[in-house]
């Protein structure tokens, strides 16, 4: 990754810019709709960039969510995504690496991904997270459903995620 690629918190000033890194990153998919409102929420969203001279070239989001029953603290770890010129640069990880380390402000008990079990297995995540998402996930998605506790233990969680209203939308989970 080039020396000159800085993290910062994105903001809802960045959203232009934010909103082309998705549009560019995941032309087949409209994350757009999803990161405008999380950008917007703010309270509960942890945004990063990663910024390569006047360039925003990372971005991730980390929404902070409950376990229901017990109301433990989650964070739900998406969307994430690098313009596809950096790609392979290790932008990502760090920008993962980064939010992990912030969540212990939130006091998160345990951090849930839907996504490659390959890519976020390198930082400890483990498939077929116990804790039921909003919706139910097609069955050959479960792998992705994955979890890591912070606290280094590899007990799962149970329960049901329960999501802000960004994330509420079916297509997200099912699509």
């Amino acid at each position: 990754m080039s020396k000159d690629t800085d993290l910062r918190p994105g903001t809802e000033a960045d959203l232009p810019s934010i909103e082309t890194l998705y549009g560019s990153a995941f032309p087949e998919e409209d994350l757009v709709p999803l990161v405008r409102q999380l950008l917007r929420a703010q309270e509960g969203v942890l945004s990063l960039l990663a910024v390569s001279g006047d360039d925003i070239v990372g971005h991730v989001i980390f929404t902070r969510c409950t376990a229901e029953p017990g109301g433990h603290t989650l964070a739900l770890l998406g969307p994430l995504c690098s313009a596809r010129s950096v790609r392979k640069q290790g932008i990502g990880s760090r920008l993962v690496r980064a939010g992990l380390e912030r969540l212990e402000a939130w006091q998160v008990v345990q951090v849930l991904v839907l996504g490659d079990p390959e890519y976020y297995g390198r930082f400890g995540f483990l498939p077929r997270c116990p804790i039921a998402p909003p919706y139910e996930i097609p069955e050959g998605w479960a792998t992705a459903w994955q979890f890591l506790n912070l606290d280094g233990s590899k007990a799962p969680g149970t329960g049901r995620l329960v999501v802000p209203p960004p994330w509420q939308e079916r297509t997200l989970w099912v699509d």
